[in-house]
């Protein structure tokens, strides 16, 4: 007589143990030395142990995780992942796991399945905004060497973020600068991450991304890759969060006796975005690869169709950078909480480089020719909408606004 194949053969309990061994890679009991074992499984015995003093079975239940979790970034086990990546990994193996469930037919059962699996995606989450706002916290969680947690001052997060914005055509254009570090995370994780966050524990998280992005552009030309760090600036002042901690952090508007329009450029947050360029600039803040060396040596003896083709290029690459700046800096108008911030960013670009209406232009002190070709395309673009060729918003701008202004001189 078979049995009912609708339930499961196993205890809800015993099935919960199995779908958490698998998402966390840990086992409560001493592996087998006779049959293979996943490296990458940790045995956690203090666990173990403290769970058998209090009279329980070695099994893996919700009530468990958050000890599980803390023992095993805690310890250090051999061949074991360092932490963001182990938990990010976690996070991957939940979301697999939650297909699988889907398909189970006991609604009761299914929705039980769901709950732990859910509190296991969140707890990854919540591991991981603690483990990059202190590193140290849990340095004893990888293997040998830490890895790419640790090998550089750069966010492991950056390449995560990059992995939701690249695209096929970012290896197109590259000359120095080429594509940077690119992984995949699991479906929903970033959402989740910033989302549904609060401000105090992804501030610093977000300011060392933005840091990492300014680094990335800082001298980088049109020809070199600035499109995946404009993407990951545009994706991050999308989120709320993102937003805020973007006008918060302390190189939005640079201070200092020695501010000035070049300080700005080179030191904000927004600057070396506005400084990628085909036009020259100072040798000492010249940029790479070298647009003129690459598209314009020897000119005198070139193909017409060859330079017109470089300037077609130049041309495409620099529309792109002019609407991914418009589109962040609109982003950042549109919220009521950041408007303010990013008009008095503008204001300080410009009065900062006031000297640059003079007939001499001393480029260490003034931001580059390059800057306010890229600022003038953006305000311009931010003034389509009441630009139109038929005049039709005429009626709304108000012609002495320029007059009330506090922020230039």
């Amino acid at each position: 007589m078979s049995s009912n194949p609708a339930r499961p053969q196993r205890s809800p309990t015993e099935i919960e143990d199995i779908i958490l061994r698998k998402i966390f890679l840990v086992t409560l009991t001493e592996p087998s030395s006779s049959s293979p074992v996943d490296p990458r499984i940790a045995y956690l015995e203090l666990t173990a142990a403290e769970i058998l003093s209090e009279g329980r079975d070695l099994r893996l239940s919700r009530d468990l995780l958050e000890r599980v979790l803390i023992d095993r970034l805690s310890g250090s086990f051999p061949g074991a992942e360092p932490p963001f990546e182990y938990l990010v990994g976690c996070y991957r193996r939940a979301f697999d796991e939650s297909k699988k469930i889907s398909s189970m037919k006991d609604a009761a059962f299914r929705s039980q399945m769901e709950d732990a699996v859910r509190q296991a995606r969140k707890l990854c989450v919540s591991y991981c905004r603690i483990h990059l706002s202190n590193p140290e916290m849990f340095d004893g969680g990888g293997s040998g060497g830490e890895g790419s947690s640790k090998s550089s001052n750069v966010s492991p997060l950056l390449s995560y973020v990059f992995g939701e914005v690249s695209s096929g055509m970012d290896g197109f254009i590259t000359g120095s600068s080429g594509s940077h570090s690119v992984i995949k995370a699991p479906p929903g994780f970033m959402d989740e991450f910033f989302k549904e966050g609060d401000y105090d524990s992804l501030e610093n998280i977000l300011k060392q991304l933005y840091e990492d992005l300014r680094g990335a552009v800082l001298k980088v030309s049109a020809l070199g890759n600035f499109q995946q760090p404009l993407r990951a600036l545009m994706l991050l002042v999308n989120y709320p969060v993102g937003a805020k901690a973007l006008i918060n952090h302390l190189w939005w508007i640079p201070k200092g006796a020695y501010l000035n329009g070049r300080v700005i450029e080179m030191t904000s947050i927004l600057g070396p975005f506005f400084h990628v360029s085909a036009l020259p600039d100072q040798s000492i803040f010249k940029s790479h690869p070298d647009v003129g060396q690459q598209c314009f040596s020897e000119a005198a003896t070139r193909r017409p169709a060859d330079l017109l083709s470089s300037f077609t290029t130049i041309k495409t690459v620099m529309n792109n950078l002019y609407t991914g700046l418009s589109e962040i800096i609109l982003a950042l108008l549109r919220n009521p909480e950041t408007r303010e911030s990013v008009l008095e960013y503008l204001a300080e670009v410009i009065n900062r480089n006031a000297s640059r209406a003079h007939l001499q232009v001393d480029p260490i002190s003034c931001a580059s020719a390059g800057m306010f070709v890229n600022l003038s395309a953006v305000m311009l673009r931010l003034c389509e909408p009441f630009l139109d060729a038929n005049l039709t918003k005429r009626d709304k701008i108000y012609p002495k606004y320029v007059f009330y202004s506090n922020r230039l001189d």
